[in-house]
């Protein structure tokens, strides 16, 4: 069974280094990682910033999708962590990383831990656009 190295929801700024290093495994001959960051952008539209906001269990949403990939064949360390508040340009809203025995199998996990995380996990984004307007996502 992998270890679980981070299921956390933080209000403070995130750390991409620090998980991957926390995920190194001398089993691994991989770790992939995947940053998350939030960008100028959205829909053709101007970014001037995100809120995230969380559900109060989110953290243990968030663990409960961390620990399936615990029991992957050849996955042997994993952890996520995002982001909740005010967010600027190029802030770090979700990180995860995985490390594996083969690329292959590592590469694999990581794609869908971002997708179930994006899918299951209670966060939802508040973006600010250029033109003043603002706009919610990602709600239920």
């Amino acid at each position: 069974m992998a270890r679980r190295v981070a299921a956390d929801v933080l209000e403070t700024p995130l750390d991409p280094a620090a998980l991957t290093e926390a995920c190194a495994d001398d089993r691994c001959g991989a770790v992939a990682t995947f940053a998350g960051v939030v960008r100028d952008h959205d829909d053709g539209r101007g970014v001037t910033g995100i809120t995230y906001s969380s559900h109060p269990d989110a953290a243990r949403f968030l663990a409960e999708v961390v620990d399936e990939f615990t029991d992957r064949p050849g996955v042997h360390a994993v952890g996520a962590q995002h982001r909740v508040g005010d967010l600027a340009i190029g802030d770090h809203a979700l990180i995860a990383a995985v490390a594996g025995e083969h690329r292959a199998e590592t590469f694999a996990a990581l794609s869908e831990l971002i997708e179930q995380i994006k899918s299951r996990v209670p966060i939802w984004k508040h973006q600010a656009f250029t033109d003043g307007s603002t706009e919610w996502s990602a709600l239920p």
